[in-house]
């Protein structure tokens, strides 16, 4: 149907004064007119453009639909909103807040300025409360984070290779990264156990002394140790959740697997022309092409360790025992909020960690440009 309805004019009009405009109002809408032009005459005949009702009421149709999609959208998005507003938006704003507060979660907040800062300040000169907890935390994070870096592109090159049971052997590593963190943490519970553990039944075959893992505060990384090397009893309760942190590798391997399907055959068969060995192929092609990946689960693993609490609250039974060894920021900040009801340091100091994590990760942003290769389209 056409859009709008035209009444034209008889044409053979001689003169200007013969021009006719229709003037007439139809209920529905409102008239315009167009000259339509005469060739006999060489004079233009105003013809009336009518609306159409049809198309009035179908645009009118179409406005109200649009209305009531956005009213449609915005209600489902509005679970997603409400919660983000309830539970991200707003305590992040609160806890700054309670940062400058005395706040026992009981009682309204009492302003106390930078009473709690200082108080952290303190802490960390004397090397107690947050001190240890900080230490604890960068002990943990400058292992884990490069031991999950470096095992995990080492499984993931060994398990690219194309052998029999490919698939099985990637399950295998795989499979450890779907259990449950707490079901996970009362296995290691027992393979750690200092008397009875698989771990140090393991170690004994080849000879090396039962470590004291988890009843000893003392790690391999620290001075103290070096007077007791002699005994071959090292390894401490730090260096247990280190290990257990391996134990779910296998999501970072999956991450590098793909990536290392991506890297172009070509590459490695100029490499081999050269005369590149398997070695050479892997420092100069291979973990270069992976290293945004590398860059990436460099990032996310180190946000990871600063944010682990569960396993460790099941390993040291929520206490951060033996010897405050296993209180990482994490564990200090909950006790501090919910067992000693101290939210205002406690939000003190996430506040803090907050801007540590910020700090660390724009270094990283920082020095990528000199070491993360990118691939150029085209």
């Amino acid at each position: 149907m056409k859009d709008e309805l035209e009444l034209e004019l008889p044409l053979g009009l001689k003169t200007r004064d013969q021009v006719i405009s229709i003037r007439e109002t139809i209920p529905g809408g409102a008239i315009s007119s167009k000259a339509i032009h005469d060739p006999a005459s060489h004079t233009n005949v105003q013809a009336t453009t009518l609306p159409n009702p049809i198309e009035n009421s179908s645009l009118k149709s179409s406005g109200s639909d649009h209305r009531s999609d956005t009213v449609a959208g915005w209600l489902f998005c509005s679970p997603w909103i409400v919660g983000f507003l309830l539970l991200f938006a707003w305590p992040f704003v609160a806890s700054l807040y309670w940062s400058f507060c005395r706040f026992d979660l009981v009682n309204p907040p009492q302003w106390v300025g930078l009473a709690n800062y200082y108080r952290i300040g303190a802490e960390v000169g004397t090397g107690k409360g947050y001190g240890l907890a900080l230490w604890n935390t960068l002990y943990y994070s400058l292992l884990s984070v490069p031991l999950s870096v470096v095992m995990g592109v080492g499984l993931a090159v060994l398990l690219s290779a194309k052998v029999p049971g490919q698939k099985f052997y990637r399950t295998i590593v795989f499979l450890p990264s779907v259990i449950p963190v707490v079901a996970a943490s009362v296995l290691w519970l027992w393979l750690l156990d200092p008397e009875s553990g698989m771990i140090n039944y393991a170690l004994s075959w080849v000879g090396i002394p039962a470590q004291n893992w988890l009843v000893q505060a003392r790690s391999v990384a620290e001075p103290e140790t070096m007077s007791v090397i002699g005994t071959g009893k090292l390894l401490g309760s730090k260096d247990a959740i280190v290990l257990m942190s391996l134990w779910s590798v296998g999501n970072f391997v999956v991450i590098y697997l793909a990536a290392i399907s991506n890297i172009p055959a070509s590459l490695h068969e100029a490499a081999q022309l050269d005369g590149a060995g398997v070695m050479r192929r892997l420092i100069h092609v291979t973990i270069p092409m992976l290293s945004p990946v590398i860059f990436f689960n460099l990032v996310m693993g180190l946000i990871r360790s600063v944010q682990t609490f569960a396993s460790i609250y099941v390993l040291s039974e929520g206490t951060g025992e033996p010897g405050g060894s296993l209180s990482l920021i994490s564990i200090h900040l909950f006790l501090s909020a919910f067992a000693d009801l101290q939210m205002g340091y406690a939000s003190a100091m996430a506040w803090i960690l907050f801007v540590i994590l910020l700090v660390v990760t724009a270094l990283l942003f920082r020095t990528s440009r000199h070491w993360v290769h990118y691939r150029v389209a085209g």
